[in-house]
């Protein structure tokens, strides 16, 4: 009896304790509960309060990481090698006409993106394969190490376009020596990988929103200078016959190189994610393409020869507003690419030291960086029109057989037992 009495009384002063507290809450700062009770309850002042939500950053909303993410950073990692420069595109699309050019990235290239993607990031998810080296090592078991060497020479080639583009383009537009641009390339690659994966995530993704508000904008400066010509090159452009076999290849050697960023597939949470943010890749990576390509289909037969196609048409359009821009851009998308790319070894080196209970240290990531943009130079004096021409060709073939057909099969066979 004598117990239950105690726990009455400390119930009860808990009780009295919270009453209280609920008092001075309502009377306020400066006065009492007494002093609340006694105050009339219309003539309170209160504080107003906003109606307005507090603002987020859409870039660091679940479903951007979820849906978008991967796109913008497949997109990032293609763009320099891809279509940075547009010589990428004369070279696969071009010599097929200007209708068969854009039927070959629209009906080609964008699908099969689309399904590889879908593919990649369901099996890395389930697999927790975020480096591209557990990816290959799931895709090809033993023979993991055929993708790397691959995997490895075609990082070589991109890098080495990268560091051409990016000599030309300060050489060009600001009379730099060749060297500047190779130097300001790698002080930047340095740095991001040097930040980590967040770091990286977000560039990406800053950097290819800019990109499409440029390539809008030199699309409607095209048509605003010679848009008759890209009328009539649309209207009565012809349809070549090596359209499917340029948009397969322009699709296979891009896509080769996607496990580089399966870093981002860790935000996907189910297979209904990895299906919608692989069709959004495959649409997000195609898009600025089909702009630059429509844009220089005026001077289908000028744009052959050219080193950089996209200076030329800046120098046809004649903006020197737009000219800056494009230039800055580009720049910073040749960044993406080589920072993409050389970030995956990184990773892929960390998770190999974290298999044996060890951490990479700091000061490697950007050590790393160098040693690969110093060799990507030296490859690079071949120029950019062998590297794409020959290298980017031989890449394709080799990407058919130890990525895109492993993908296809042990992605659709995961998805079909799951099922």
């Amino acid at each position: 009896r004598a117990r239950r009495e105690r726990e009455d009384r400390r119930r009860a002063g808990r009780i009295l304790r919270r009453r209280s507290a609920r008092r001075d809450s309502a009377a306020g700062p400066g006065g009492s509960a007494a002093d609340s009770r006694s105050r009339p309850r219309r003539g309170r002042l209160r504080e107003p309060r906003s109606r307005l939500a507090p603002v987020k950053n859409p870039l660091r909303s679940s479903r951007f990481a979820r849906f978008l993410l991967p796109g913008f950073c497949f997109q990032s990692m293609i763009i320099a090698g891809g279509y940075g420069t547009g010589r990428e595109i004369v070279e696969f699309f071009m010599a097929s006409g200007v209708r068969g050019g854009l039927l070959g990235m629209t009906l080609i290239t964008m699908p099969l993106w689309s399904l590889l993607c879908a593919l990649a990031f369901e099996v890395a998810r389930r697999a927790r394969a975020y480096d591209y080296r557990s990816f290959a090592r799931e895709l090809l078991g033993p023979l993991e190490w055929v993708y790397e060497v691959l995997y490895l020479a075609a990082m070589l080639v991109v890098v080495s376009v990268v560091a051409a583009a990016g000599g030309e383009i300060v050489s060009r537009s600001l009379g730099l020596p060749y060297l500047a641009g190779v130097l300001a390339i790698a002080a930047a690659v340095g740095w991001l990988t040097f930040r980590g994966t967040g770091a990286v995530e977000r560039f990406l993704s800053f950097w290819s929103l800019a990109l499409y508000a440029v390539y809008l904008a030199l699309l409607a400066a095209a048509f605003q200078a010679f848009g008759p010509e890209i009328s009539e090159a649309v209207r009565s452009g012809t349809v070549g016959s090596g359209w499917v076999r340029g948009g397969a290849e322009y699709m296979a050697y891009n896509i080769g190189t996607l496990p580089a960023v399966l870093f981002c597939a860790r935000h996907l949470t189910g297979r209904r994610d990895a299906a919608i943010a692989g069709a959004a890749a495959g649409f997000i990576g195609i898009f600025p393409a089909v702009l630059f390509f429509v844009a220089i289909s005026g001077f289908s037969v000028e744009v052959l020869n050219e080193a950089v196609p996209s200076v030329y048409l800046l120098e046809r359009i004649g903006s020197p507003l737009l000219s800056v821009a494009f230039q800055v851009i580009l720049f910073g998308t040749l960044v993406e690419t080589a920072t993409s790319l050389i970030h995956a070894v990184n990773e892929r080196l960390a998770r190999t030291l974290e298999e044996r209970r060890r951490s990479l240290p700091s000061g490697f990531r950007p050590a790393v960086s160098t040693a690969a943009l110093l060799l990507a130079v030296l490859l690079a004096q071949a120029g950019l029109g062998p590297l794409i021409g020959v290298g980017y060709r031989i890449l394709t073939y080799g990407f058919w057989l130890v990525f895109v057909l492993p993908l296809l099969a042990v992605g659709l066979h995961r998805l079909l037992r799951a099922r």
